[in-house]
């Protein structure tokens, strides 16, 4: 007798299982793609309208369960409850938009070069739409590929992160109960490998859609050139924060924080590299450590806690190995790198850090942390903080502080980044285009300009009209 697989979901807090999820099987996931592409024709043919419809009740049912949704994400990824409780209401933020936008799927009729002639554009579903999304917001992750893929009349399947399936498998339910078909939305389970290669495999699936590490994203889309897959790459970053020498220095510490203590430093957008100007080094580096030293560490579900743990074993040397890496060649730990861990029950916290003096030749100025760390390297003048920001492969988020437009504008235009804050450590929004240049990703997600990858354009010429 074959045993089943099962995944075990742990609280990152305590390392406690709070549920078994089952793995599924090869056939499990060629039998769930093919009941979604067998779904394909029904769900597509559904006028634009009615699929607003059921999008819209699909969001009032997850507000309407916002603090238990809220409960399962902080349970199985650490985040502070208030985050899980935000990150509820972000998630549903993408569903009301593409609600409306499965309105407004326009075609147009273009001046034929005859006068017999008619040329007519059309926007048609791309077909059945495959999804594999990362633990560190598995609510919004998978509303921000799944709400414009149904709203442009694709069917969906998702394979949500190991760590935190439950949060996925209740949105799932949720959009069942609002009336959407269960072969239209569905999720699987299991290791991220074997889910992908099956995803890839499939004649069946026309789109992939990822959110994860650079390396995986590279792998996704060779293995779906065989079949021409499009595909949807949100990868890696490595965020600088550029703070000018005439910043508001109070602001740029405070969203400073905001951006990189968000979910313990786990955000593929949030701070990686600061660079502050040489004349402002030392203000802004005590403030910050005042700040800093505040936060309150501990499990996400206590009310007042502000940074949980990190995700896993592996998230936490590598944090550690990059802080130690850093003090070696030279870096000043400015507050922070104490933790408190234990290897046998399986949970992992480290304290808010800040680094000074950081060498550019350390790992962390190279390579994305995931983790509550902050390190910090001066500038002289403005071309010189723009070409270490540049300096890595991604291009994923970038901020910078100046309270003058002619700074302001010379960074923007000069910086190699997808998404860009100004005096602003938060700049997501349903409504944007989220995306990344150089190897931080392929397309946008969220927006007008997030739905379009789920779509085909068809051009119909129609002759002998006299």
């Amino acid at each position: 007798m074959i045993k089943t697989r099962q995944i075990d979901v742990k609280n990152p807090a305590t390392g406690e299982v709070i549920e078994s999820v089952k793995v599924d099987s090869k056939e499990d996931i060629e039998s769930a793609i093919l009941k979604g592409h067998s779904a394909l024709k029904a769900w597509s043919s559904i006028h634009a309208h009615e699929k607003a419809r059921l999008l819209k009740k699909w969001s009032e049912i997850i507000h309407n369960n916002k603090s238990d949704l809220a409960r399962i994400m902080t349970l199985e990824s650490g985040k502070p409850i208030s985050e899980s409780l935000g990150e509820v209401d972000y998630a549903a933020s993408y569903i009301d938009w593409y609600a409306e936008e499965t309105k407004r799927l326009y075609g147009r009729t273009i001046p034929a070069n005859s006068e017999n002639k008619k040329i007519v554009i059309s926007k048609k579903p791309v077909g059945m739409v495959a999804a594999i999304t990362p633990w560190n917001f598995p609510a919004a992750m998978m509303t921000r590929k799944a709400a414009p893929a149904l709203a442009a009349g694709c069917t969906f399947i998702v394979k949500p992160a190991e760590e935190t399936p439950l949060t996925t498998i209740k949105l799932i339910d949720f959009a069942h109960e609002a009336g959407i078909p269960e072969d239209v939305v569905q999720c699987v389970n299991g290791p991220g490998k074997e889910v992908g290669e099956v995803f890839t495999d499939s004649k069946l699936i026309r789109k992939i859609t990822f959110t994860g590490s650079t390396p995986v994203g590279k792998q996704l889309i060779k293995n779906s050139a065989d079949t021409m897959k499009h595909v949807s790459m949100e990868l890696g970053g490595h965020a600088p924060i550029i703070v000018a020498e005439d910043a508001d220095i109070d602001l740029a510490v405070d969203q400073t924080i905001a951006s990189k203590f968000r979910n313990a430093g786990q955000t593929c957008i949030c701070a990686n590299r600061l660079l502050v100007h040489e004349s402002i080094l030392e203000e802004f580096s005590n403030k910050l450590k005042t700040k800093v030293e505040q936060l309150k560490v501990g499990n996400g579900l206590d009310d007042d806690t502000q940074v949980g743990p990190v995700i896993n074993e592996k998230g936490f040397n590598k944090i550690i190995s990059q802080i130690n890496d850093a003090v070696d060649k030279g870096a000043e730990v400015v507050c922070g790198s104490n933790t408190h861990s234990d290897t046998e029950k399986e949970y992992f916290f480290v304290h808010p850090t800040v680094l000074k003096y950081v060498s550019r030749e350390s790992s962390i100025m190279q390579e994305e942390t995931f983790g509550p760390v902050i390190p910090i390297t001066s500038f002289q003048d403005l071309d010189e903080a723009l070409e270490i920001a540049n300096s890595t492969p991604f291009g994923l988020a970038a901020y910078f502080f100046t309270n003058d437009y002619r700074t302001g504008n010379y960074i923007h235009d000069n910086l190699e980044f997808g998404i860009i804050g100004w005096n602003d450590g938060a700049p997501s929004a349903a409504h944007a285009p989220f995306g990344g240049m150089k190897e931080s990703g392929l397309g946008r997600e969220g927006g007008v300009e997030g739905i379009e990858p789920y779509l085909e354009t068809k051009y119909l010429s129609i002759g002998n009209l006299s």
